[in-house]
């Protein structure tokens, strides 16, 4: 019973968000979910199975989520879901445990840019408070169902970073 569906998780689940550089053709979509399932059907902490699920949003964002309710996960068994990812950016050549980037909405799509990209940009008045942001940072699963995962920028760790009160962008 170790994975279960994603929506069955409680709110206290620890959650992880990870980014997929680019879109995925629908056989590599398949791919890399096929191989995520695969090892959390039988992911464990010290060998006891660990609850968990996962999700995938805007064809771009895998957020995985256990309950640590049941059985914690351990260093060894975070380590273990890292080594499944990079195998999958070697097999599919895009990035997915950068965490660096910026995510964000323009024109329908996601985007993603380093943070002096997206500074430019909120300089040039491109992107602003309002832009819609993806903020990975979220550590529990109610961060996602609460609407603090894809928020307005004014609304996450973005407007300290990239906009002063004037929307002026911050030195980054």
């Amino acid at each position: 019973m170790p994975l279960v569906p994603f929506e069955t998780l409680p709110a206290d689940s620890r959650l992880w968000v990870f980014g997929v550089e680019r879109s995925l053709a629908e056989a590599e979509q398949e791919s890399f979910l096929s191989a995520v399932d695969l090892f959390l059907e039988t992911w464990v902490a010290h060998g006891v199975p660990l609850t968990c699920g996962r999700d995938w949003r805007w064809g771009r964002f895998l957020l995985v989520a256990v309950d640590e309710a049941s059985a914690p996960p351990s260093g060894c068994s975070i380590d273990a879901m890292v080594g499944v990812l990079r195998d999958q950016e070697h097999r599919l050549g895009v990035r997915v445990l950068d965490n660096t980037q910026v995510w964000f909405v323009a024109d329908g799509e996601v985007q993603q840019l380093s943070r002096s990209e997206f500074a430019r940009l909120a300089e040039e008045g491109v992107v602003g408070p309002d832009t819609v942001v993806f903020d990975n940072t979220g550590t529990r699963l109610k961060d996602a169902r609460l609407g603090r995962w894809e928020v307005p920028a004014r609304e996450s760790w973005h407007q300290k970073v990239f906009f002063k009160t004037s929307g002026q962008p911050r030195p980054v």
